[in-house]
């Protein structure tokens, strides 16, 4: 049987379903797909996709401290767009928090994303 161990933390805006913001399991931190929500308010933070990309990012690393890690220990992220033509911008934006070893990655064009935000990303890290 694998344990399993939820991870909370208010610096990352709440679940908006049931879901955790991440799950502890098997040495590896299983982060939900983090959207541009500004963690106190629960509203979003910009409606251009830097600045979607940037809270994203932001969450995210909220995430995996409240875990006990930092970026350094992702290993894998997934990287949904509302439009692949925002990849060089959201790219560019990712790149500044993994600026030594970045981790795997898969970017892919979504339809639709929670919020109708422009921009999801998932990871998983070591831990």
């Amino acid at each position: 049987m694998v344990l399993k161990k939820s991870v909370l933390t208010p610096k990352a805006p709440k679940p908006i379903g049931p879901y955790s913001q991440a799950i502890r399991a098997g040495g590896f931190i299983f982060c939900s797909g983090q959207i541009a929500l500004d963690p106190v308010s629960g509203q979003l933070v910009a409606s251009d996709v830097e600045g979607q990309a940037r809270q994203v990012m932001e969450n995210l690393k909220a995430v995996l401290e409240a875990a006990g890690v930092s970026l350094d220990a992702v290993v894998k992220t997934t990287i949904f767009l509302k439009s692949m033509s925002d990849f060089p911008k959201v790219n560019e934006i990712y790149g500044t928090y993994f600026e030594s070893i970045p981790p795997a990655r898969s970017t892919v064009e979504v339809s639709r994303l929670p919020k109708d935000v422009l921009v999801e990303i998932e990871a998983v890290a070591a831990g």
